[in-house]
């Protein structure tokens, strides 16, 4: 494992906002955290790379303790923080040849490496160009690079596609699942729940700063949810909440709809049911991540 998280809290007065998070990352697997707005995905990460102090429990990266061999430790993971946080003083190429040297990379060896790492995430046209004529999808790329200039075995992406244009995502998911291939170890927190469902391997869904449950994409949804949702409108709440207990399913209202998991052996049934009272909208769906959060968490990620 290149990562152990064993017990994590995080105190601040009288108010806990991790509590008791554990688990382990191996490497060339993506371990995906998701949870709303506040549920402790940044603190926590905060912990892992030595960023937060915990109130509690430890952390080890490839058996250092990020907290007594904190150096060791840094040695070998790189870090994508929301913020871009790149000098606009330097050049592309610059900021990484700049970087190289706080892992002792200087001269040649710096300049290889930099220019290395522009080809790999695309930027070997931008190499000269200044930092504030990148498009925000190419900053995160130079991001990206720069958390690899020390060539890790674990990486920390936290929301790292966040306000990207979707080509841009698509661009870093490809690098993401680069990264994998190449045995690196990777802990990715997003809101996006198709990019959690397409990269990751196992998630860790959080809620008020605890892990609620976690698992493969497929498990969760299976688990948690079922195959299929039918989206139901114009049909009042009353009348749907009956059908709940008759069928043996979940369902909750959602903005306009109301979601109903399919019950295995009776969806043709339920579907039937509902057809027959020619509602406003009927449609029936895989069900998905978002479907998994919105049960165990009693909302949306973007309802927050």
């Amino acid at each position: 494992m290149v990562l152990q998280a064993d017990d994590l809290w995080k105190t601040y007065g009288d108010r806990s906002v991790v509590r008791g998070v554990s688990f382990s990352l191996a490497a060339g697997e993506v371990l995906g955290f998701l949870g709303a707005n506040g549920a402790g995905k940044t603190t926590t990460v905060g912990m892992l790379y030595g960023a937060v102090i915990p109130s509690r429990g430890q952390v080890t990266v490839d058996g250092f303790n990020v907290r007594s061999q904190g150096r060791r430790a840094r040695q070998i993971m790189g870090v994508v923080t929301q913020e871009d946080n790149l000098d606009p003083d330097f050049s592309v190429f610059d900021n990484l040849r700049y970087f190289a040297s706080f892992y002792g990379i200087t001269g040649r060896a710096a300049q290889q490496r930099a220019s290395e790492l522009l080809e790999q995430v695309g930027l070997g046209d931008y190499a000269r160009h200044r930092v504030d004529q990148l498009s925000g999808g190419l900053k995160r790329r130079l991001v990206l690079a720069r958390a690899l200039i020390n060539r890790p075995r674990l990486v920390f992406l936290d929301e790292p596609t966040t306000g990207l244009d979707p080509d841009a995502r698509q661009d870093f998911w490809r690098l993401v699942t680069q990264l994998k291939q190449a045995g690196c170890g990777v802990l990715l927190t997003t809101h996006y729940m198709d990019e959690a469902q397409r990269l990751c391997d196992r998630l860790l869904l959080l809620q008020k700063g605890q892990v609620i449950n976690s698992g493969t994409p497929l498990d969760l949804i299976h688990s948690t949810i079922g195959e299929e949702v039918i989206e139901v409108d114009g049909m009042q709440e009353e009348q749907l909440q009956p059908l709940l207990t008759q069928f043996q399913t979940w369902g909750r209202l959602v903005g306009v709809h109301y979601l109903i998991a399919v019950p295995p052996k009776r969806g043709d049934e339920l579907w039937e049911y509902l057809s027959d009272r020619h509602p406003a909208g009927l449609s029936r769906r895989r069900a998905n991540l978002e479907d998994v959060f919105l049960r165990l968490t009693g909302h949306s990620l973007d309802e927050n």
